[in-house]
């Protein structure tokens, strides 16, 4: 059995604080968590993130991420000032990484136009990244409304900017089976996110975030087909659980739902060819 390094995204149990986040990590065996901004409440519930570095390192943790700028890619002094205080966030709690989220209203997806807002954002954010040392994931999406789809559109911006120490891809299997699949580049990937979708009725197109569980058996995106990928080309970063659907953030015991679910994932890995 490979060593799959798993983490949890605080999405995943939204309503735990963030050193509550962080124990179901530590009891789950996980190397670390991922942080958000967008839960409808202050980052880190209000303390201080020289406190969550100290607690998390206690517990044998990382903070594998800390999320989000939205939207990165319809580029402005307002994101400007949102890249630099997340950059400011993580360098203070010891996060490895930003994420970066495109916009996803239906705008600025034209050839040629939403190639031009990426360089854009990336050349203006590159420099902010290298002051802090500081490295940011860039997270194509899937949903057909969104103003960057691929991974390969995304590396080829980063290659031509001279920027692969900055910027590094999110290899998200939900958004990956939306967009149709294609290249992996985990030589690129600086994280991988999993969740499942197992409702038989829906459309690939009609697939949303209110749709991600946990992985099991039903799961219809192929993700333990894409991780097992992914490490065959040499992948060994977290995976990450992510799942948005109010039926996992209303579980009474998460623990073992979340414990079940990374077994069968781990279970799964090598028994299949991607």
């Amino acid at each position: 059995m490979r060593d799959v390094r798993f983490a949890i995204n605080h999405m995943t149990a939204p309503r735990l604080r963030w050193d509550e986040l962080a124990t179901l990590a530590r009891d789950l065996g996980c190397v670390g968590v991922e942080f958000r901004n967008d839960l409808g409440r202050p980052l880190f519930d209000g303390d201080p993130p020289e406190t969550v570095a100290d607690r998390v390192r206690q517990m044998g943790l990382r903070i594998v991420g800390l999320s989000q700028v939205y939207p990165f890619n319809d580029w402005s002094e307002a994101v400007r000032a949102e890249v630099a205080a997340l950059i400011e966030s993580a360098v203070a709690c010891g996060a490895e990484t930003i994420s970066l989220i495109p916009r996803n209203d239906g705008k600025g997806v034209g050839e040629g136009e939403r190639q031009a807002n990426l360089r854009l954002a990336l050349r203006e954010i590159k420099p902010m990244l290298e002051k802090a040392g500081m490295m940011a994931l860039v997270e194509p999406l899937g949903f057909e409304g969104s103003s960057l789809r691929s991974k390969a559109e995304t590396v080829a911006a980063i290659e031509s900017l001279g920027a692969a120490h900055c910027f590094r891809l999110v290899h998200d299997t939900f958004h990956h089976h939306l967009a149709g699949g294609g290249p992996y580049f985990p030589e690129h990937t600086g994280i991988v996110h999993v969740s499942g979708v197992v409702d038989p009725r829906l459309a690939v197109a009609d697939m949303r975030d209110e749709h991600r569980i946990l992985v099991d058996a039903g799961d219809r995106l192929g993700n333990v087909e894409q991780i097992d990928h992914l490490l065959d080309a040499g992948y060994a970063g977290p995976i990450s659980v992510e799942a948005f659907s109010p039926e996992v953030h209303a579980l009474s015991d998460p623990t073992s739902a979340l414990g079940e679910s990374m077994r069968f994932i781990k279970a799964r890995i090598g028994q299949v060819t991607a």
